[in-house]
């Protein structure tokens, strides 16, 4: 069965990937030239499995989100599994892997990977991730969206807004969100990392999900 599909399913600092296909890019907060990456065998590596990662959620909201299929959430489930089993290995060997290793789209792709891995795992890279952005090596939406993960997980209120609650619980395809602490400073929050206002997501929330309402 597939299980219900909470948000954020793939949307990244606050700009979806459209239905139709293609990846969000961060502006990256360092840049490096694609031939000074360290490891190019492994930013190509992570940008395929990122694009095999946004290939199935797209199918999957294609497919419908209200009725989800469960055939498309059996292969999204496997394919997470297995990002989550390599990128163990990479954490491992390399620690969080920085632009300079495998490129700032690189180090956005493990981000991205990492949303979509066990709980247990995000909750260990968390700290790794705050590091990185702290040393302006990921963008601070990154570590934003991140801690909101785990946070909700938790049963804890997010501190920037990012998490919704499962689709199912939305009234009217009206986005709700997970509680959030101090909501009446979150705007504030989010603009500190880079995020947008919080009514401005929840309506991009809104046309990725469902693009067909006026």
């Amino acid at each position: 069965m597939v299980p219900r599909l909470a948000v954020i399913l793939f949307l990244a600092l606050g700009s979806p990937v459209c239905a139709e296909g293609g990846n969000p890019e961060p502006t990256p907060v360092v840049t490096v030239p694609s031939e000074a990456v360290g490891k190019p065998d492994l930013r190509d590596e992570l940008l395929k499995r990122r694009d095999l990662d946004q290939e199935i959620r797209n199918e999957m909201i294609r497919a419908g989100l209200q009725h989800p299929d469960e055939a498309i959430g059996a292969r999204m489930g496997a394919i997470d599994r297995d990002n989550t089993a390599r990128l163990k290995e990479i954490i491992k060997q390399y620690g969080w892997p920085a632009p300079e290793l495998v490129g700032s789209d690189g180090a956005f792709a493990m981000w991205l990977l990492v949303q979509h891995s066990e709980p247990e795992f995000q909750e260990q890279v968390l700290p790794l991730v705050r590091g990185a952005y702290l040393a302006r090596k990921l963008p601070g939406q990154c570590y934003a969206l991140l801690l909101d993960r785990v946070l909700v997980r938790q049963g804890k209120p997010q501190v920037y807004g990012s998490q919704g609650r499962p689709i199912s619980e939305w009234k009217d395809h009206v986005p709700a969100l997970a509680p959030i602490d101090d909501e009446k400073n979150v705007d504030k929050r989010r603009a500190e990392v880079g995020l947008p206002r919080l009514s401005e997501y929840i309506q991009s929330l809104k046309r990725t999900y469902f693009p067909n309402d006026k």
